[in-house]
C-alpha cells in the first residue's frame, strides 16, 4: 500500500475517533464543517475524509489513529458493513483475505459464491480462486452440491491461507 505523508499526530489534532462506535468528528472548525460534527461523506458505502486536500478512508484513517502507522496491507471490514468503523471490526488482511471474507456478488444468478452455470453440460460449476489460481472443484446436478463442495474447499483452503496471514 502507498504511504503518504499524513501522521498519527496530525490526524489527532484534526479529528477524534471513537474506537467503539467508529465515529470521527472533527475538533477544529473548517470549510462548513463545524468542532464536533461528524467528520466525512460515503462514497459506494465506504466513508471518506478528506484531510489536507487529500481523501482518505476512515478505516485506514482509524488504523492510523489508533496503532500510529498505516496498515501494511488492505483494511478487512470483518462484519462486510463498508461504514462499519469501529475498531473490532477492523483487521490489517492481504488481499487474498479480504477478498475471501467478501459478500456474494450481486450478479450472482445463483446468490451462492462459486457457483455459476455450465452451458455446455448444463450443470453446475463450482470454482474458488487460491493463491491467485482458478481451482475447479467439479461439475454437480444442483446448485446446492456445487455450493457444499465450494463451502469444503473455502473451509480447508481460506484456513490455511488464514494461518499463513497470522505468522
Amino acid at each position: 500500500m502507498a504511504t503518504t505523508s499524513l501522521t498519527q499526530e496530525r490526524l489527532m489534532s484534526l479529528v477524534s475517533y471513537d474506537a467503539e462506535t467508529g465515529v470521527f468528528t472533527w475538533r477544529i472548525t473548517r470549510r462548513n464543517c463545524k468542532t464536533g460534527a461528524v467528520a466525512g461523506s460515503l462514497l459506494k458505502g465506504y466513508l471518506r475524509i478528506s484531510i489536507d486536500s487529500k481523501i482518505y478512508a476512515a478505516h485506514r484513517l482509524a488504523w492510523l489513529y489508533t496503532y500510529g502507522c498505516w496498515p501494511s496491507g488492505e483494511i478487512d471490514h470483518i462484519n462486510r458493513v463498508r461504514n462499519d468503523n469501529r475498531l473490532c471490526n477492523l483487521r490489517d488482511a492481504t488481499k487474498e483475505i479480504n477478498t475471501q471474507n467478501a459478500s456474494v456478488r450481486v450478479d450472482s444468478p445463483y446468490g451462492i459464491r462459486g457457483v455459476t452455470k455450465h452451458k455446455y453440460s448444463n450443470k453446475y460449476r463450482a470454482r474458488i480462486q487460491a493463491n491467485k489460481k482458478a481451482i475447479l472443484l467439479g461439475l454437480f446436478d444442483t446448485p446446492e452440491e456445487a455450493a457444499s463442495a465450494y463451502a469444503a474447499a473455502a473451509a480447508k483452503l481460506h484456513a490455511e491461507a488464514l494461518m499463513i496471514g497470522v505468522q
